[in-house]
């Protein structure tokens, strides 16, 4: 069915007008009908409010009122009490319903949990309320978030994400599970043995950077049963992300090929790029195929043909031939044709692609990347064919210093988190009115707003603002949203936890300083003399919003969101009591006291880290264990198991076989701080000790060498993690609280730096 539909709407290729650089998107809307994105809507429906659905009438109009290119929908008190809410597409519906739970009800959906306690009879609409999206596109997804986050996902757990995109208003969301399979009958039928791809592809905790072109033969062999069940899960992802009516991203051909193209191709000229990720060329230093080669277009045209005829297709696709790589030639020309190349590799399969592609590349090279290599690149592709991801623009917008991608339309992104890290952070002045001051740029070409984390599940309070400014035409009242964002949250009102995200809103979560590496914390960094512990707000902030937590405590245990923001504000305060405790640890070396090492030492690695280990094992969303079990349960033998361990171990420390992105995806969970940092800071204090006593230097290189022995075998060794929640959190809170605030508001001054 879905080919019939591509075959037809190819027909009508010649029919799309090109008046304006953006009318060749107008292709760009769901292919699904009316009745069934209402079917899907409300089954969403049933999935989410059980015996209250029949209290709602959900509706699939795209022919109601409004521009016919942007989302809309409406809400609608009916005679007797029944919500009607009639969207212009699935998504518009599904938004329609939370916009309407979140104001009306008081509701609340988040990766940490639901708050669904609907008021009997259901609050009345006083009069017809109509919305309308600002801009064309809702974006959703990092290609990093693939392995940070989605990696051992099975569809359960991808069903319920796909609910929480429709709900969010999410309509343009990454497709990226399963092309591994279309790439193995690709390389066969290029004359590639098994072998030769097994030694190409790497394991499933990397697969975004494999298929980046940014590494290579690391953590694999991919298993074929891996393939296939990715390749069956990615059937289910497109068939409901597409019945809500979301517009899903497919990949394409960057011109990355595996090293043993040179046995079957010797006369093709294929360049190698520079390492990446400070992975030597074992496993980076990938193989670029020469984009005027006719072999670029025959693998390209291969493989977009196999995904299509497996697939179906939005006509949008998405492909990063200079991620974080530089370029061979900086000649405008040469960048050019390439570019020229990848699209052409698309259009000859599907005459109505568009290529989204990340604009990160222009912020991570500044230096190679100036107007004229940028503006080559972006023009090979004809205006309005390409859509730029503004990666990074809540901290370092590209379309300022590009003149709006020199004419090409741009998604302006939220990156907000790197690695999938743990803790709090936010822009939230910046994303208030970011999308705005681009909307209104002169001569802008943005076309949605997105949310682009490398990582998910952490700091829902960013992403639910995010999502929602994506719908709206001005900036909100920070103030007042925060203060509804709690009760909500919570199902009722607090004046402590009201007073708590007050004050979390106006310091952790409002960074108006460029930084890149946001969780500097010495807790989750490989011991030094030098570690940076240099905040951008006011600490004593945090540590009385988490005093201000638990003193809401009694009014609000039964809630799940209110334990985890507790186990949430505990953390990041014992995160900043970690930093005060490498200061003395740091102080009492360079004064040559031994005793001053031994207690601050002592108390932190034998007490203050396994009680917050305690605390963070107490909550289902803070587990190693769950990661390891969702890892080991994919596998279809003991082999496999092992395999996916190792993938996942390693991804969240060393990251590379040397540690080359050594605690890059560091997270703070229940098993991981007790037995890989508490464990690192151990052999640090000893070590400073032994240096004391010897009267010797701390030598660093060599204290390196020996915590990589420390920080290879947790890889390999074969503890078992509980992947259940252990202990009473609020008992463990509060005894965390009780015995280390004194001490926390002693250190509490102003701690901001600026630089």
């Amino acid at each position: 069915m879905a080919a019939l539909r591509f075959a037809a709407l190819v027909v009508f290729v010649a029919a799309v007008c090109a008046e304006s650089q953006f009318q060749t998107l107008v292709h760009l809307r769901p292919l699904v009908s009316d009745e069934e994105q209402t079917k899907a809507v409300r089954e969403l429906l049933s999935r989410l409010l059980g015996p209250r659905a029949p209290d709602f009438l959900l509706t699939v109009n795209r022919s109601m009122p409004g521009p016919e290119e942007r989302d809309r929908f409406e809400l609608r008190t009916l005679p007797g009490g029944r919500l009607s809410v009639l969207g212009s597409s699935g998504v518009a519906a599904a938004t329609g319903l939370y916009r309407y739970l979140t104001t009306f009800c008081r509701c609340h959906i988040s990766w940490s949990g639901d708050q669904l306690s609907l008021p009997s009879p259901l609050p009345a609409v006083p009069q017809p309320r109509r919305v309308t999206s600002p801009n064309r596109f809702r974006y959703y997804q990092n290609v990093c978030a693939y392995s940070y986050s989605f990696v051992w996902w099975d569809w359960e757990r991808w069903a319920r994400e796909i609910d929480w995109m429709a709900l969010s208003g999410i309509n343009l969301p990454l497709a990226f599970t399963g092309q591994e399979a279309i790439w193995q009958k690709v390389y066969i039928s290029l004359g590639f043995n098994q072998t030769e791809i097994d030694n190409f592809v790497v394991g499933p905790a990397f697969l975004a950077w494999g298929r980046m072109g940014n590494m290579h033969s690391w953590a694999g062999p991919l298993p074929n049963s891996w393939k296939k069940n990715q390749l069956n899960l990615q059937h289910q992802i497109l068939q409901r992300m597409r019945s809500l009516g979301m517009l899903p991203i497919l990949p394409a051909f960057a011109g990355f090929v595996p090293g043993a193209i040179r046995r079957l191709f010797p006369e093709e000229n294929i360049t190698r790029l520079g390492s990446w990720g400070h992975l030597n060329c074992s496993y980076s230093c990938s193989f670029l195929l020469d984009s005027k080669s006719s072999l670029f277009q025959k693998i390209g045209k291969m493989f977009l043909l196999e995904l299509v005829k497996e697939f179906g297709t939005n006509h949008i696709y998405s492909a990063d031939t200079f991620n974080e790589m530089t370029p061979s030639s900086s000649d405008p020309k040469y960048l050019s044709t390439t570019s020229n190349a990848v699209f052409k590799s698309m259009t000859q399969v599907d005459p109505l692609a568009v290529w989204l592609m990340q604009g990160w590349l222009f912020v991570s090279r500044p230096s190679f990347w100036q107007p004229t290599q940028i503006k080559a690149l972006l023009h090979g592709v004809p205006l309005g064919r390409m859509i730029i991801l503004d990666l990074f623009a809540d901290s370092r917008p590209a379309y300022s210093f590009t003149e709006s991608f020199y004419g090409q339309p741009f998604i302006w992104c939220m990156l907000h988190n790197f690695g999938g890290n743990t803790g709090m952070y936010g822009t939230i002045e910046t994303i208030n009115k970011g999308p705005f001051e681009a909307r209104f740029f002169p001569n802008s070409t943005m076309v949605g707003t997105g949310i682009a984390p490398e990582g998910i599940e952490q700091n829902d309070v960013v992403y639910e603002l995010m999502n929602e400014i994506g719908w709206c035409k001005e900036p909100l009242n920070l103030t007042e949203w925060v203060m509804s964002y709690a009760q909500r949250r919570y199902g009722k009102t607090n004046d402590d936890a009201v007073a708590a995200w007050l004050l979390l809103f106006q310091s952790v979560y409002n960074n108006t300083v460029y930084r890149k590496d946001h969780n500097r914390s010495p807790l989750v960094h490989k011991p030094s003399l030098k570690l940076d512990t240099s905040l951008w707000y006011n600490k004593s902030d945090v540590y009385e919003a988490w005093r201000r937590m638990q003193a809401a405590i009694s009014d609000l245990f039964t809630s799940e969101t209110f334990r985890y923001d507790l186990v949430d504000v505990t953390r990041q305060s014992v995160q900043l009591l970690v930093s005060e405790f490498y200061k003395d640890l740091k102080n009492a070396f360079l004064k040559y006291s031994i005793v001053g090492l031994q207690t601050s030492g002592n108390v932190l690695v034998h007490d203050l880290l396994p009680e917050l280990d305690k605390l963070l094992s107490s909550d289902k969303h803070f587990l190693l264990g769950h990661w390891l079990q969702t890892a080991r349960s994919l596998a279809t033998s003991e082999k496999e198991a092992d395999l996916y361990e190792f993938n996942a171990r390693s991804q969240i420390t060393l990251w590379g076989p040397d540690g080359n992105l050594l605690d890059y995806a560091n997270k703070q969970w229940g098993g991981l701080v007790n037995d890989y940092y508490a464990l690192r800071w151990d052999l640090f204090v000893s070590t400073l000790i032994k240096c004391l006593q010897k009267r010797i230097p701390f030598n660093q290189a060599h204290f390196n060498q020996i915590v990589f022995q420390l920080e290879q075998s947790f890889i390999v060794n074969k503890v078992k993690y509980p992947d259940k929640p252990m202990g009473n959190t609020f008992a463990i809170a509060k005894k965390l609280f009780l015995k280390y605030y004194p001490q926390a508001m002693k250190n509490g001054e102003f701690d901001i730096d600026m630089h």
